[in-house]
């Protein structure tokens, strides 16, 4: 998988600006996969652990903690919830082997709010975005595409705002590729849960991210940790159900911009 993903970024720029990038990125490469809530990396686990594996560092970035998604627990909307769902992406973090997660502390649910600020032009939300992507310069960024998934507002505010700061980089010059993870037409498991996630044609999810048992068996560790979040049977299955109806193999993505290979 990362060597699509760093090839494909390499691509986006001229001969000289591909040869800069390299060498300032070779040793030690970095994805970041920015995400609304804990859970939110599943849709991408396997990839994650492949890329881990191949020597990039890679970091999970939660604009929330999940304080108001009980899920399946017995928890209040909250602190402790927010506690224990962070724990359980660190959790998830370290079965698929990447750096410690970040966590930027905003109200699950009420992301609709960060979509401007009354004082300046930046919410505080995307003035944090914008300052994680210059100190870490990844060289692609993982975000959710303009449906939300499954049409979840923090979702769909995570992704504008990573769209917006990406796109005002100078494209084709360092600037990070921008993925976002798609599920092929037709792909859906007759799971009634997934019945409301978007689709996408297969021809725009142009890259396909590989993994081996290894890394999907990293992925199905990474769904045990999120406790509360789903029962001990969905937690069993759900790896499983993705790798044979949606992924198949490779976790699927589509570039955020068009390019001149």
């Amino acid at each position: 998988m990362i060597r699509a993903i760093l090839a494909a970024s390499l691509l986006m720029a001229g001969p000289a600006a591909a040869q800069t990038q390299t060498e300032a990125r070779t040793a030690k490469p970095t994805i970041l996969a920015i995400f609304a809530h804990p859970d939110d990396e599943l849709v991408v686990a396997p990839a994650l652990a492949d890329a881990a594996g191949d020597g990039v560092r890679v970091k999970v970035v939660y604009a929330t903690r999940g304080d108001a998604g009980p899920g399946v627990s017995d928890f209040e909307k909250g602190a402790e919830l927010a506690a224990a769902r962070e724990q359980e992406a660190r959790c998830a973090s370290g079965a698929l082997g990447l750096d410690d997660p970040i966590f930027l502390d905003y109200g699950d649910g009420t992301l609709w709010q960060q979509a401007q600020s009354l004082e300046g032009a930046q919410s505080p939300l995307e003035a944090e975005l914008r300052a994680l992507i210059a100190k870490h310069d990844p060289v692609t960024i993982i975000t959710w595409g303009p449906d939300g998934g499954y049409g979840h507002a923090d979702h769909r505010m995570v992704h504008a705002l990573v769209a917006e700061i990406v796109q005002g980089m100078t494209l084709g010059e360092g600037a990070p590729q921008l993925l976002y993870p798609g599920i092929p037409d037709g792909s859906l498991p007759p799971v009634p849960e997934l019945q409301r996630w978007a689709t996408i044609a297969p021809e725009l999810l142009s890259v396909n991210a590989k993994y081996d048992d290894a890394e999907l068996a990293r992925a199905a560790r990474a769904v045990q940790c999120h406790v509360t979040q789903f029962h001990a049977a969905s937690r069993a299955q759900l790896a499983s159900v993705f790798d044979q109806s949606i992924w198949q193999g490779a976790v699927h993505f589509r570039r955020a911009f068009g390019r001149k290979d």
